[in-house]
């Protein structure tokens, strides 16, 4: 990749620029970019061979994150995503993070895994010896349920036998599918190897699927930030909320490049940023309440790869959260310390991705966001979702810990509200920046101030 993901004045750049930039950088041509993008890369006639009764199709924004530093290598990274400020916070923070190396990321065992459900047990201890004595025979049944997974290296790897009490056995066979989601291979297996389970338990086959709670599918995310990039020119938060820090006002700034605080802000020192987004992170931990909205932000980021790649982020999500309640409470899945002055992240996720098959094979830009991407595999991508998660998380929590959400949200909000509006062209930002300003990002307010822009040209 020529000169790797660090764009500054991306966003500053008209559009067209833009995709000539990004496709400059990837390697993909600038005519695959453009004819895969437009009107959302999928036809009416193509949806219809995907999904039942359908109209038309459905687009949503398809950006770009930038400065994404993963394991020593860059990546352009795409994100379909509605929400505003997703992409410029995940952008922003990946930022910040390659300063101090990038991001660490690492996939331990990458196993699947299939369920088979076996009812009315009426001796649970014999079932569960008859089927763990008949591993061998039950493996041979899963291998020839997926001889083309087998030729590409992957296929069943273990089972394990559970008995759940009330005469309920659940049999799990972990399966590695190489570059592939995996849920029909393993829906397969699962099939495959039920009559068969059921009759050594002497029991009635009950389901037979998947689960998405992979746990034997998880991906680690490590990353540290210095103080000095956390710093940033803020309206303070009031003093009863500090942690026992200097009130940022009377702190120096550490960043000598960062601009000066606009009138009415203050310069927020980056060391009592990252005490607030360590006491942010101990909030969630002890609070599911607040743990879900924590996840929420990593999984802004997590999705909106997702949804790019072409991959199933409802079993993403589900995963996810499921993962995140292993212990009983709902936990977050990123937790922020101090290690020295620095700011460091960990995040552990379960993550079922993949490059080969579904939604890849007939969308264009799903393959498209793959060659941006320049990944490798699934574990790969796997890696760079996680960490563009995790970044989402941190540009969440920075802005909590010093201005509130809000602010900048909504500054990016207002370019929505502009155009519902009726704005144009470079009328948006315009509009956009006044009521902004203003405070009160409203279509009423766009509408006045549209009309006041317009007063000259008429």
């Amino acid at each position: 990749m020529t000169d790797g993901s660090r764009i500054p004045g991306f966003y500053r750049l008209p559009l067209a620029e833009r995709l000539a930039l990004v496709a400059e950088r990837s390697g993909v041509a600038s005519a695959e970019l453009e004819e895969a993008l437009r009107r959302g890369g999928l036809d009416a006639e193509k949806a219809d061979k995907l999904v039942e009764n359908v109209l038309g199709t459905y687009a949503l924004p398809f950006g770009v994150a930038l400065n994404v530093r993963v394991n020593e290598r860059d990546h352009l990274v795409p994100m379909v995503v509605e929400e505003p400020s997703v992409i410029a916070a995940a952008s922003n923070a990946a930022r910040m993070i390659r300063a101090s190396g990038g991001f660490h990321a690492e996939v331990g065992e990458a196993l699947m895994t299939a369920q088979v459900q076996i009812v009315n047990v009426r001796d649970p201890a014999e079932a569960v010896a008859h089927l763990v004595s008949a591993q061998p025979k039950l493996m041979e049944l899963a291998r020839a349920a997926v001889p083309n997974l087998l030729a590409r290296g992957g296929g069943p790897r273990e089972i394990e036998v559970r008995d759940l009490g009330s005469g309920m056995i659940v049999l799990h066979v972990y399966v590695d599918c190489r570059d592939a989601m995996g849920a029909n291979l393993v829906n397969s297996i699962a099939e495959a190897i039920g009559p068969s389970a059921a009759e050594l338990a002497r029991g009635v086959l009950g389901l037979r699927i998947l689960s998405n709670l992979c746990d034997r599918r998880l991906v680690r995310v490590r990353c540290r930030v210095h103080p000095r990039d956390l710093g940033l020119a803020a309206k303070p938060t009031h003093a009863h909320e500090r942690p026992s820090l200097d009130p940022p006002s009377e702190r120096p700034r550490v960043a000598a490049s960062e601009p000066p605080p606009a009138p009415g802000q203050t310069w927020v020192d980056g060391g009592f940023v990252a005490e607030r987004i360590v006491l942010a992170s101990r909030f969630a931990e002890l609070d599911p309440y607040r743990a879900a909205t924590h996840n929420k932000g990593v999984m802004n980021g997590v999705d909106a790869v997702v949804l790019a790649s072409g991959n199933d982020f409802r079993a993403v999500e589900a995963g996810a959260h499921a993962y995140a309640a292993r212990s009983g409470r709902y936990a977050p899945l990123v937790v922020w310390r101090r290690d020295g002055e620095d700011l460091t992240g960990e995040l552990e996720m379960p993550l079922a991705l993949g490059t080969v098959g579904g939604t890849l094979r007939v969308h264009p830009v799903a393959q498209v966001a793959l060659k941006l991407m320049r990944v490798t595999g699934a574990d790969e991508l796997a890696q760079v979702a996680a960490s563009v998660g995790v970044a989402s998380n941190l540009a969440a929590l920075r802005a909590l810990a010093t201005e509130g959400i809000q602010r900048g949200h909504m500054s990016l909000h207002a370019r929505s509200v502009a155009v519902a509006a009726g704005a144009l062209g470079g009328e948006v930002e315009l509009v956009a920046l006044a009521i902004a300003e203003q405070g009160s990002i409203t279509v009423e307010a766009a509408s006045r101030a549209l009309a006041t822009l317009r007063v000259p040209a008429s």
